[in-house]
């Protein structure tokens, strides 16, 4: 795999070239100021309005680019990357269309909570607001789905901007900052003069939380009988899953991991409940129904994990909600023990108080439900099915493996199957829903992990949305392993067609889609396929023991559905089970 590793002198000797007081140009400071945020790795696609930036990387050794095929490729994979490692992701792309092709990527981060650097070129200065060729207002188009944004008018602010820029995109709750520079700042020169500290008039986020508030929380669970823990992305982002993780096994309460939350708490601990909400799992979900005490933790109680919220957790008595950010507390959900605050201080403290509840016999009825409803699906020997490949994947790597994917079935078959160990093994679009997402993600995420397994699992829809990433694999020999599940439909509009809207199916045939192992191939990638148990455990063998990247082209039932399932508008006590209900 072609990712530098190490730089080509010493971490010192780099600082020190990168900080001399030169006279250089914009797009100079801008590379010098990118590294010295800790940049090992920007992706982007050229254009006229970023050139001298691109004509400054020219010779630059110390500077590492991905050229992808597609700004949204950058994007996708500048995500995958920020929210695999926990640093900053980082990617540019010129004025006009090039821009706008970001959008897509920006709302998927600013929903999730991902920090993003994104860099736009502009139009001159002069040009702006005249319609010139390529122009966009894309700070104005970008403005709800962005923390905050630049247009850098002046050079010498460039320093100072990029700085702040990172501090923003990685603090408080954490998402996108778009930085647009116009060309002619980008050639402008001045006395280089890196930026070191920051300090931005009213953004003070809320770190460490108030005390007492928390010591309510410690009462509630001395005096709660049936408590639960929702944990959320905050938990992962916070790079809190060791405390959470303190926290449960004092207080012994059971936990339930929404979809962005499930590698911030290991599947395999004994409280773990599963998934809740739409597709959830019977047991996580009647025990939220149940409950006296809910503490949500690093979760915004989102509709697709409350469904109906009049439905909603009816017998709890104390809703009890930590998070970084103020204004989701009691936004969805009527919150009595408030716990602003960043996750990890949060439950650090609590862990200085926290001792077991008094709930052995729900733990025990919590246990019961589990063994009696497990997660199944009907197997058989002549289908291969969605489920099983999912279980094969996860059994092979041990819950080793950083895991992305696109949206849809597929998606759900993995949060529900593969059984994570580690903290940023899931990499997901979870608040926006993107297909195309999964498998850019995943060139991101190997791009930032270059020692680690990187699994992508993808539709056979949302795959062909940025297939054409796969040149970049080839080139660089990134070895992303791409699986696609291949049922020949949009499989889950086909499913909600079929249960919601009586078997109407409309405009979901993908039966025209190319043959996946020869669009491998057609770009120096090893393509596979599977149809059986047998081929699919072979294939999936032999694509682990390929050094480079494949692609294996799962083959499985077109009317395979995701149980369990709740229907929008009802409650989640109103459980579709599928075969076993």
């Amino acid at each position: 795999m072609n990712v530098q590793t190490e730089p080509k002198r010493s971490k010192e000797e780099l600082i020190e070239k990168l900080t001399q007081p030169d006279l250089i140009t914009g797009s100079e400071i801008l590379l010098r100021s990118l590294l010295l945020e800790g940049v090992d790795c920007v992706f982007g696609y050229p254009g006229g309005a970023v050139l001298y930036i691109y004509d400054a990387m020219h010779g630059f050794d110390d500077f590492n680019h991905l050229l992808t095929r597609h700004e949204q490729g950058a994007i996708h994979a500048a995500d995958g990357y920020a929210r695999s490692t926990g640093k900053v992701g980082v990617c540019i792309a010129t004025s006009g269309p090039g821009a706008t092709n970001l959008v897509t990527g920006i709302a998927t981060a600013y929903m999730d909570s991902v920090p993003l650097v994104v860099i736009t070129g502009n139009v001159a200065t002069n040009f702006i607001g005249t319609d010139a060729f390529q122009e966009a207002d894309i700070t104005g188009i970008t403005m709800p789905i962005t923390k905050h944004s630049y247009l850098v008018r002046d050079v010498n602010d460039l320093p100072r901007i990029i700085h702040e820029a990172f501090h923003i995109a990685n603090s408080g709750r954490k998402g996108p900052v778009l930085i647009d520079i116009p060309k002619d700042v980008s050639a402008h020169k001045t006395i280089f003069k890196p930026a070191k500290d920051v300090s931005i008039r009213g953004y003070n986020p809320t770190v460490q939380p108030n005390k007492l508030q928390v010591d309510k929380l410690i009462k509630a669970i001395e005096e709660a009988e049936r408590p639960v823990i929702i944990a959320g992305g905050g938990v992962v982002y916070a790079d809190a899953s060791n405390e959470l993780i303190e926290f449960v096994n004092k207080t012994q309460i059971p936990v339930a991991t929404t979809l962005l939350g499930l590698s911030g708490f290991p599947s395999a601990h004994e409280l773990w409940l599963g998934m809740p909400g739409m597709h959830g799992t019977f047991t996580a979900n009647t025990a939220i129904q149940n409950a006296d005490l809910l503490i949500s933790i690093g979760s915004r109680f989102d509709d697709r994990v409350t469904m109906n919220l009049n439905g909603f957790a009816p017998k709890v008595k104390v809703i009890a909600h930590i998070d970084v950010d103020p204004a989701e507390i009691g936004k969805n959900v009527k919150t009595d023990i408030p716990c602003v605050g960043d996750v990890k201080a949060v439950l650090t403290y609590a862990n200085t108080k926290a001792k077991s509840a008094n709930n052995a016999a729900w733990i025990a009825e919590l246990q019961e439900s589990k063994e009696k409803f497990p997660l199944k699906y009907g197997e058989t020997e002549t289908e291969l099915k969605p489920q099983y490949v999912i279980e094969m994947i996860s059994e092979t790597t041990k819950g080793e493996a950083i895991i992305t994917t696109d949206v849809g079935q597929h998606q759900m078959w993995a949060a529900q199957f593969y059984k994570f160990k580690n903290p940023r093994s899931l990499v997901t679009s979870g608040g926006l829903g993107t297909m195309g997402f999964g498998f850019p993600s995943a060139i991101g995420a190997q791009m930032g992990n270059p020692d680690k397994l990187v699994v992508s699992i993808n539709g056979d829809g949302g795959v062909q949305m940025c297939a054409q990433e796969l040149a970049i694999c080839a080139i660089n020999n990134i070895p992303v392993k791409v699986v696609i599940i291949n049922n020949q439909v949009l499989g889950m509009v086909r499913q909600w067609q079929e249960i919601i809207y009586e078997n109407r199916y409309s405009h979901i045939d993908l039966a025209g889609s190319p043959d996946f192992v020869k669009l491998a191939e057609a770009y120096g990638v090893k393509g596979l396929r599977a149809t059986t148990k047998e081929e699919a455990r072979r294939v999936w063998q032999e694509a682990l023991d390929t050094p480079g990247p494949v692609v294996i082209d799962f083959v499985v039932p077109k009317g395979e559905n995701v149980f369990p399932m709740v229907k929008a508008g009802d409650t989640i006590s109103d459980m579709l089970m599928g075969d076993s209900e």
